[in-house]
C-alpha cells in the first residue's frame, strides 16, 4: 500500500514510517524542511514537500495515496494549543475530503486524556477537549466512504528521543534541584511505548473498520509519585510533594497535566485488533537510563 504520512519525521511519525516500511508498505512522508526531507530519504521513504497548514499539499498527498496516516500536530508553542488544534482540524478536513467515496483508510491521531475506554467521548472539561472537533470531523467521514479510524494516544508516549511530558518533568527537576509530585502522587498517567503505538497505527491502516476508536495504551495508569521517584533516584535529587495548586507554577505548562488523574484502558482495542503492548512499560523504560543521559 502507498501510504501518505503526515508528521513523518516526528517522534511518533518516524516510528510509524519504520513500522510501515518494515511491513512492506511504500511510504510518502510530508516534509516541511530540508532536514525532514533528508531524514525521510535516509529511512527509505519518498518525500512530499509541504506543511500542515499547506492545504493544497495535503490534498495532493492524500489524493495520490492508497491510505493516509495523520500524526502531525504543531507542538512548537503550547501556549497556543487551541490554535494548533484548529490547524489540525483544517488538515483533517482537507485530507478527508480527498478520500471521500474511495473506501481508502485514513488513520487520525487523537488523545485519551480524560477518556478511560474507547467508547468514551470527549467532554468540554476534558484536557484533550481542544482536539474534540478534529476527532468528530474525522469519524464523520465513516458515513462518506472513508475507512477512517482514530488512534488515541495517552499523555506519555515514551522511548528513545522522547521530547514530550516526561523529559520536561526531568528538566524541571534538574533546574530546581528536587523531583516533585503533586499532592499524594496517587494520580495516574496512562502511557505507551512509541514502537507499540506505531504498530497499532499500522494495524489500524490495514484492518480497522470505519469509525473505529482505538486506544494505544500500554500502562493503564502509572502513579506520578512512581515517576518522580525514578527521576529523583537517577538524578540523585530529593523527592518531595507539592500541592496540586503549586504544580503549574513549579512545572510550567506540564504542571496542569501532571496534576491530573488520566488513566486509560486498551482492553477493547486489544480484543478487536489483536494488538498487545510488547515494549517496556514507562517505569522500566525510565530505569534504562536513556532519559537521563
Amino acid at each position: 500500500m502507498r501510504v501518505f504520512v503526515t508528521g513523518a519525521t516526528g517522534f511518533i511519525g518516524s516510528a510509524v514510517v519504520r513500522e510501515l516500511l518494515g511491513a512492506g508498505h511504500q511510504v510518502v512522508g510530508l516534509a516541511r524542511s530540508e532536514k525532514a526531507a533528508a531524514s525521510l530519504e535516509a529511512a527509505g521513504a519518498e518525500v512530499h514537500r509541504g506543511a500542515l497548514d499547506d492545504l493544497d499539499s495535503l490534498r495532493a498527498g492524500a489524493a495520490a495515496a492508497d491510505g493516509v496516516i495523520h500524526t502531525a500536530f504543531i507542538h512548537d508553542d503550547f501556549t497556543d494549543y487551541a490554535g494548533a488544534a484548529r490547524t489540525d482540524l483544517r488538515a483533517i478536513e482537507t485530507l478527508g475530503e480527498a478520500l471521500v467515496g474511495s473506501g481508502r483508510p485514513f488513520v487520525v491521531t487523537s488523545g485519551t486524556a480524560g477518556l478511560v475506554t474507547e467508547e468514551d467521548e470527549h467532554e468540554s472539561t476534558s484536557p484533550a477537549a481542544a482536539r474534540l472537533p478534529s476527532e468528530v470531523a474525522a469519524l464523520s467521514l465513516a458515513t462518506r466512504g472513508v475507512r477512517v479510524s482514530v488512534v488515541r494516544l495517552p499523555p506519555s508516549v515514551h522511548g528513545e528521543d522522547d521530547h514530550g511530558f516526561v523529559p520536561q518533568i526531568i528538566a524541571v527537576a534538574r533546574a530546581k534541584g528536587v523531583s516533585a509530585y503533586p499532592g499524594e502522587g496517587s494520580n495516574r498517567w496512562a502511557a505507551v511505548h512509541r514502537l507499540d503505538a506505531a504498530r497499532l497505527f499500522r494495524l489500524a491502516l490495514e484492518t480497522a473498520p470505519a469509525g473505529a476508536r482505538l486506544h494505544a495504551i500500554g500502562d493503564e495508569g502509572v502513579p506520578v509519585r512512581d515517576i518522580a521517584d525514578v527521576i529523583g533516584r537517577h538524578l540523585k535529587l530529593p523527592v518531595t510533594a507539592i500541592s496540586p495548586e503549586e504544580a503549574p507554577g513549579h512545572f510550567g505548562w506540564p504542571g496542569a497535566f501532571f496534576a491530573r488523574d488520566v488513566p486509560a484502558s486498551s482492553a477493547l482495542t486489544q480484543k478487536r485488533m489483536g494488538w498487545r503492548p510488547e515494549r517496556p512499560a514507562l517505569i522500566p523504560d525510565l530505569e534504562e537510563g536513556h532519559y537521563f543521559r
